[in-house]
């Protein structure tokens, strides 16, 4: 019988207990079937504890954690960075009870393929007949050639006294190791791989030349001996003394503010960013991308003449060149405008407003002729700026106001003193107050200007016309006064070149050129509007710049024609525009005209705007202040009155 077709056997205590033999006889005896019924008594250790029944009913909670109980929980370390001894938190918990070496194998490696060959081979013989192939039989059939295939095949069909089981077996063997299909491709080691970049070529570096100024050399020797050394060393210590003994002559606030100074540059350059390394570069480029930008502009400023003025006789035009704006300043009016005297492409806008209910806030622009597109500098202000001027010699400057006074500043340390020049005293204009009192009235002013040699002279244009020619000297009365407009004097300006003359300009739609030593005006110009500001040329003592608020610009030369402009061109929309300011370049051809939108416009004069003496055959055109003063008083000699002098 089958192990499948045998009885299956259950298995009952009862029944072995009840057939259970005596190991002498060999006889099946019952006794074994009362000692499960029989009472089993327990059997309590000497030891054991006593409890009573609310112990015994006591629960107690275990918990299981991951934690490693042999872990430390004491490692302290030194942190360098608090100067302490810390106690380490994090403790590796891990713990390793069993671990086994596997033995898998690639699928793709050597002893993979021939475990998945032999594998193969045995479930094909179980189908016909059992095979058994060694492993080494394998690799030589793999790595035999073609040629002794063919051979064995060749041997194998000439042997005929081998017998059928043996011949079955090899024909099984044969099949089974000659597939039908083509064997996988063979995978190059990923161990060697190697990047296709790094095998293309790499082509020589050229090198790149370029021409320039060799940097500036000088030759230097001396012998160094021990008293040299001993002298610099001397030197150096006197120095180190001389800066701690100023240190202790300080003041307490001057210490406080050298510390709150301290603090401020600090705070800067924790706060300043990578972008400061590169803002002279950046600016460079900027500068570069306007140039480009504006290339046609700057050829024109640079090299365009307006060929038309040789078909003028007395008339020249102005070449609108670049105009500058900020979004900030849009509603703001250009109420000053001034030339930098150390860099010549470089100016000053003051902003603000002269509606003086409007004077809300205020704005200082500082632009440069490279960069037309966005100002170098910006400042802001709670009130309209008036008046500006460029620093050149003492820090100290003047100022005038509509409540009379001229007041002198002068900048100490961090703090602006302050002293009264002179006060406006009207004329005439004392009304008797309570008890008999004189109240004076004091002149608005409006305008001033220094002479240009004699510095202690100076001239202030009011709002009543009136024109004060004052003394720093004398602080309680005028070296003269001139009538000089019906309405507000706008400006006032010395000759640069003549030390007798000087202009004027009023919203009474005049100009007037006055001799100082004379209270009548030399020349007078009605130019049909407000006059917002005059100014002379630099390169010319005849030639002069006024602008209107009509949006005009007009051009003077006395040594062309002293009875009208040479040049009246519109400038900005009339309607819509006024022009308040125009400055000359001290330099360069060219003026820069302000108006109540916040606009700047640079404009280039046309060569009839500055013709020079022309040179004759043999002779020589002589230059130069004298020259130009020589030339002005001729045209004042035609009209001037021979009267006393004040």
């Amino acid at each position: 019988m089958s192990p499948k077709q045998q009885p299956r056997r259950q298995s009952n205590p009862m029944s072995r207990g009840a057939r259970k033999r005596d190991e002498d006889s060999g006889t099946e005896v019952g006794e074994g079937a009362d000692e499960w019924a029989q009472s089993k008594t327990a059997v309590r250790p000497p030891d054991q504890l006593e409890l009573t029944d609310a112990e015994l009913k006591e629960e107690f909670t275990r918990i299981l954690t991951a934690n490693n109980p042999h872990a430390p929980q004491n490692i302290v370390r030194y942190s360098f960075k608090e100067g302490t001894y810390k106690l380490i938190g994090f403790v590796n918990q891990l713990a390793v009870h069993y671990s086994h070496v596997g033995n898998l194998i690639p699928k793709d490696s050597d002893e993979g393929r021939r475990q998945h060959y032999r594998d193969e081979l045995v479930a094909g013989s179980q189908e016909s007949a059992k095979l058994v192939i060694s492993e080494t039989e394998i690799l030589e059939e793999d790595e035999e050639p073609k040629d002794a295939e063919a051979e064995a095949e060749a041997e194998a069909g000439s042997q005929t006294d081998i017998p059928t089981a043996e011949a079955a077996e090899k024909v099984t063997e044969e099949e089974l190791m000659a597939p039908k299909q083509p064997r996988e491709r063979k995978l190059t080691n990923q161990f060697n791989f190697s990047e296709r970049a790094s095998q293309t070529f790499n082509n020589p570096l050229r090198d790149r030349e370029c021409q320039m100024e060799p940097p500036p050399r000088t030759n230097f020797s001396a012998t160094a001996n021990q008293w040299e050394i001993y002298d610099a060393y001397v030197e150096e210590l006197e120095k180190q003394e001389k800066t701690k003994e100023k240190e202790k002559t300080k003041t307490p606030v001057a210490k406080k503010m050298g510390k709150i100074a301290k603090r401020k540059m600090t705070s800067m350059e924790s706060q300043s960013d990578d972008i400061t390394k590169v803002t002279q570069a950046a600016k460079i480029v900027e500068r570069m991308v306007n140039q480009n930008t504006y290339d046609d502009v700057a050829q024109d400023f640079k090299y365009y003449e307006d060929a038309a003025d040789e078909y003028r006789d007395q008339e020249g035009t102005l070449l609108p060149l670049w105009k500058f704006q900020n979004d900030k300043a849009k509603r703001l009016a250009v109420t000053a405008l001034c030339w930098n005297p150390k860099y010549k492409d470089l100016f000053a806008v003051g902003h603000g407003s002269y509606d003086f209910m409007k004077q809300s806030r205020g704005m200082l622009l500082l632009y440069s002729m490279k960069n037309p597109s966005f100002p170098e500098y910006i400042f802001s202000s709670d009130s309209g700026i008036m008046c500006l001027d460029m620093h050149d010699n003492n820090l100290n400057f003047f100022s005038v106001s509509s409540d009379g006074r001229i007041v002198s500043w002068t900048l100490v340390k961090s703090e602006l003193v302050h002293t009264d020049v002179i006060k406006l005293k009207v004329e005439s204009s004392s009304t008797e107050g309570l008890e008999g009192l004189q109240l004076h009235t004091m002149g608005c002013g409006t305008a001033f200007d220094f002479h240009k040699e004699i510095d202690y002279m100076f001239l202030v244009g009011t709002e009543e016309g009136k024109i004060y020619k004052c003394s720093k000297s004398y602080s309680s009365q005028f070296l003269d006064t001139y009538d000089a407009h019906n309405m507000a004097v706008d400006a006032v300006s010395w000759n640069p070149y003549h030390t007798k003359v000087f202009m004027s300009c009023s919203s009474d739609w005049t100009v007037k050129i006055w001799d100082h030593t004379i209270k009548t005006p030399m020349f007078i110009y009605d130019l049909n509007s407000a006059v917002g500001d005059v100014a002379w040329a630099p390169y010319s003592s005849t030639v002069f710049a006024a602008v209107t608020t009509n949006g005009k610009t007009h051009v003077f030369d006395l040594s062309i024609n002293k009875y009208e402009a040479i040049c009246n061109q519109p400038v900005v929309a009339k309607k819509k525009n006024k022009i308040t300011h125009v400055q000359f370049n001290p330099i360069h051809p060219i003026i820069i005209v302000g108006d109540d939108r916040g606009h700047v416009t640079c404009l280039k004069l046309s060569p009839n705007l500055r013709k020079m003496p022309k040179e004759k055959k043999g002779q020589e055109v002589q230059k130069g202040p004298a020259v130009e003063i020589a030339k002005l008083d001729k045209l004042l000699n035609l009209v001037r009155e021979v009267k006393p002098k004040v």
